[in-house]
């Protein structure tokens, strides 16, 4: 059984389990630190029965008018508890509270090269907005896309039509 659970600092002393993963992107610890003092509703972790960090979900709200939006900044799981969903249980509470915050969206990055989670995003309704070239410092040939999921404010769903052309990072809002 996976428990939900708000995101502590101690957390950040016991989650390398999840983040020794070559597609998770690692922060410095102030980074961690800014989120659960900025956006704590936003950062929580999912716990296995013996207190064992499975995963986590950190994002934000931003944006203004009808881009005003909920933000994934990191979905991770440990890879011992993959292909169980949870990380769709995750995502779903993270929409939850963007829905809460009367988001138009949500969206999130994802290197193009990281098939498996595109396909996971897709399973779970978000679809490819556009695609941001050499969104990735550490790997400048590495694009990501922005995908999208529309909620339930955006009756017309225009948030996820998709842009014709991809753009630089510096272009993003």
């Amino acid at each position: 059984m996976t428990t939900l659970r708000p995101f502590n600092c101690d957390d950040l002393f016991k989650f390398n389990n999840v983040n020794l993963d070559t597609l998770t992107e690692t922060y410095a610890i102030p980074f961690y630190m800014q989120y659960l003092a900025h956006w704590p509703e936003y950062f929580q972790v999912a716990e296995s029965p013996t207190g064992e960090i499975m995963g986590y979900i950190m994002g934000k709200s931003e944006g203004q008018s009808d881009s005003w939006h909920g933000h994934v900044t990191a979905l991770t799981v440990a890879p011992e508890f993959r292909r169980l969903g949870v990380a769709g249980v995750l995502m779903n509470w993270l929409e939850e509270i963007s829905e809460k915050k009367d988001a138009w969206f949500v969206d999130l990055y994802v290197r193009v090269s990281n098939t498996v989670a595109i396909s996971m995003y897709k399973s779970l309704g978000y679809t490819v907005y556009r695609t941001v070239l050499e969104y990735y410092s550490g790997d400048p040939d590495e694009d990501a896309y922005d995908m999208r999921k529309a909620l339930s404010r955006d009756v017309e769903r225009k948030s996820i039509i998709p842009l014709e052309h991809p753009v630089r990072l510096e272009d993003c809002d």
